[in-house]
């Protein structure tokens, strides 16, 4: 194995392990979000590692394969802020000035 794919699939190794802990680690659901997008990329990178054993050849498989990962990894974190958003808005209390005013409030007055 030469040096350049070594240091390729030990970066790798390093981001799929960095997300790994990060979604073990972070109860917080936009951090487990980041640490899957992180563990996602190292997975890409084994891909296109792999994808080019000798130097005169490359393999365009594994480059689809990554090309069509990204494009759903994309569209999933998309959904996952979006439903991130929606949890956060449930979970909020109800902001006080936004609130109608009370009516009998307006009887004292």
């Amino acid at each position: 194995m030469n040096q350049p794919m070594l240091l390729f699939l030990l970066t790798a190794a390093g981001l799929i392990g960095l997300g790994l802990y990060g979604l073990l680690a972070y109860p917080q659901p936009l951090r487990k979000v980041l640490a899957a997008n992180v563990m996602i990329s190292g997975v890409f990178l084994v891909f296109i590692a792999l994808g080019r054993r000798s130097p005169p050849v490359t393999d365009p498989v594994p480059q689809a394969m990554v090309l069509t990962g990204i494009v759903i990894a994309v569209s999933t974190t998309a959904l996952a802020l979006v439903i991130i958003k929606r949890l956060y808005r449930e979970d909020r209390p109800p902001d006080a000035s936004a609130s109608p005013p009370d009516a009998a409030a307006a009887v004292d007055s």
